[in-house]
C-alpha cells in the first residue's frame, strides 16, 4: 500500500481576523480625533484677571539637606556654611517667620546638623524643624 505524498498542502495563514481588528482600530481613532476637534469649536472668551495675588503671604519652607559627609544642600545646590548664612539672612530679612526644615543623614555625625542649626540661629530663624522618619516594625 503506497503512501500518497503528492497532495501536500502548503500551510496558510488566515489574516481575516487581524484585518478586522486593524479596521476597528482605524475607525476608533478617527472617531476619537473628531471629538477633540468638536471641543475646540466652541467660541469661549476666557476670563482675565488684573492682579492675581498668592493665596497666602507665607513663604515656602526652606529644606536644608545635610549629607553624610557634611555637605549642605539647598534646592539641589551645594552650599558652604557661609553661603547658607547669607541665604538665610536674605530670607529672614524678607520673611521674619521663615520656616527651615533640616534633613540630616542618619549615618552622618550629628555635629554637621548642629552646625547648620547654629547658622540658623545666627540668621535669626525662629522656626526650625528636624525631619525624621518613623521606624516601621521589622526595621
Amino acid at each position: 500500500m503506497p503512501l500518497n505524498t503528492d497532495s501536500i498542502e502548503e500551510p496558510q495563514l488566515n489574516l481575516t481576523s487581524m484585518i478586522d481588528i486593524v479596521f476597528l482600530l482605524i475607525i476608533f481613532f478617527m472617531v476619537g480625533t473628531q471629538f477633540t476637534q468638536a471641543e475646540r469649536e466652541f467660541d469661549i472668551q476666557l476670563p482675565t484677571t488684573s492682579d492675581a495675588q498668592p493665596l497666602s503671604n507665607l513663604p515656602d519652607d526652606v529644606i536644608i539637606n545635610v549629607r553624610e559627609n557634611g555637605e549642605v544642600v539647598v534646592g539641589k545646590k551645594v552650599l558652604t556654611l557661609q553661603e547658607l548664612q547669607k541665604k538665610l539672612d536674605d530670607l529672614t530679612g524678607k520673611y521674619a517667620d521663615q520656616t527651615v526644615i533640616i534633613r540630616g543623614d542618619g549615618k552622618g555625625p550629628y555635629q554637621n546638623i548642629v552646625s547648620v542649626m547654629g547658622v540658623c540661629r545666627k540668621a535669626k530663624v525662629k522656626n526650625i524643624s528636624l525631619a525624621n522618619r518613623i521606624k516601621k516594625s521589622g526595621e
